[in-house]
């Protein structure tokens, strides 16, 4: 890969550049220019990640005084001049539309050769993809096809105003820093960002934009996967908590798994998620879908409830972007109080009890309405 590395052990990150050997950037790649995502639909509907990438696209092109552009692909009959349209009003300028029977339904071998494709004849400097399954499919094909920088699981982007380089920060060596990676070698420089962890931009309907026609130079004989069907997980929306409005999360301090349901009682009186820290995961106090952070999901709740949770950085870069963080620890030193809106220096087995009692009562003074 063709990058340098700046990491530094803060609170927050920081950054230390890695220097190295030809990091000037080659005078054919200055050319690069503008910023792409990729926009990830699935039965007529475009991934909430793809707009929130095109909102983040949208400030770093102003930062650089260019385009950003979206690349979407599909079957011939998938409405993808209207999810380029929706694309427009939330800040692109342009859309790389390819249609083609061989793109109805994901497949690795033919999106990997239609984004390289694309990339090798319109030089765009950034591409951006969403950290879920697809998106981290298909941006380690293409990273390795076109031999440059990628940076997965990006909890910020930011330009360097220097060398106009990407800088994309991670967490690194087990959450404990966080890692901002810059490609100054080689174009285009690719990150994908997860779910959630960037602001959803508000849309303009009145913004037009362009949309380009592209051809995919592929036939099915050359493919060596078939897709023969599509099976709904039926499970699949059961825990949605990265787009839960209200999230009550428990740590260790909450000691044991019979306590938890304090936190179920409380989700149940306020319509709430349930979430939880990787330690309670792992002692197999709830599932694994319910885990917040690092290594689990990223949530931008309007209020997040954290109860018994110390606020290490594996677990704050998960959810520091709720809107409204209220922390419950007996610690009044804990690293979570540092970033939490409100903190309750307190027993959380006893304010959950009387915190949803309190609730149920008020509740149930309400008049009735039909």
């Amino acid at each position: 890969m063709k990058s340098s590395t700046a990491s530094h052990k803060q609170p927050s990150g920081g950054a230390i550049i890695a220097s190295g050997r030809h990091l000037e950037l080659p005078e054919h790649l200055k050319a690069y220019r503008g910023v792409w995502v990729f926009l990830e639909h699935d039965h007529g509907h475009v991934h909430s990640v793809s707009w929130e990438l095109v909102g983040e696209a949208r400030k770093l092109a102003d930062s650089l005084q260019c385009e950003v552009a979206v690349a979407v692909f599909g079957g011939p009959d998938e409405p993808l001049e209207q999810f380029a349209a929706e694309a427009f009003s939330f800040g692109a300028d342009k859309a790389y539309v390819v249609h083609d029977q061989v793109l109805l339904g994901y497949r690795n071998e033919p999106f990997t050769k239609g984004l390289t494709d694309l990339v090798n004849k319109y030089r765009p400097e950034i591409l951006l993809l969403g950290a879920t399954s697809m998106g981290r499919d298909l941006a380690g094909s293409v990273a390795t096809t076109l031999s440059t920088g990628l940076t997965a699981d990006c909890t910020g982007l930011n330009i360097d105003p220097t060398s106009r380089a990407l800088a994309a920060t991670r967490p690194t060596f087990g959450g404990s820093l966080l890692c901002t990676i810059m490609t100054l070698a080689y174009r285009p420089q690719m990150a994908t960002v997860r779910p959630r962890m960037m602001a959803m931009p508000q849309p303009k309907r009145n913004r037009c934009g362009e949309i380009v026609q592209e051809a995919l130079e592929m036939i099915e004989a050359d493919i060596v996967t078939k897709l023969l069907d599509f099976i709904a997980d039926t499970n699949s929306n059961q825990i949605n908590l990265p787009y839960a409005d209200v999230i009550v999360s428990g740590g260790k301090g909450l000691r044991n798994q019979e306590n938890f349901r304090l936190l179920f009682d409380l989700a149940r009186v306020l319509g709430a998620e349930v979430g939880a820290t990787r330690p309670c995961v792992q002692a197999g106090w709830v599932d694994a879908d319910r885990q917040v952070g690092q290594t689990g999901k990223t949530v931008r709740p309007k209020l997040y409830i954290a109860a018994g949770i110390s606020g290490a950085v594996q677990h704050r870069v998960g959810m520091e972007s709720s809107d409204l963080i209220v922390a419950i620890n007996t610690d009044p030193n804990a690293p979570i109080f540092d970033y939490a809106h409100y903190g309750i220096v307190g027993d959380a087995l006893q304010l959950l009890p009387a915190l949803t009692q309190a609730l149920n009562d008020h509740l149930a003074q309400q008049p009735y309405r039909p």
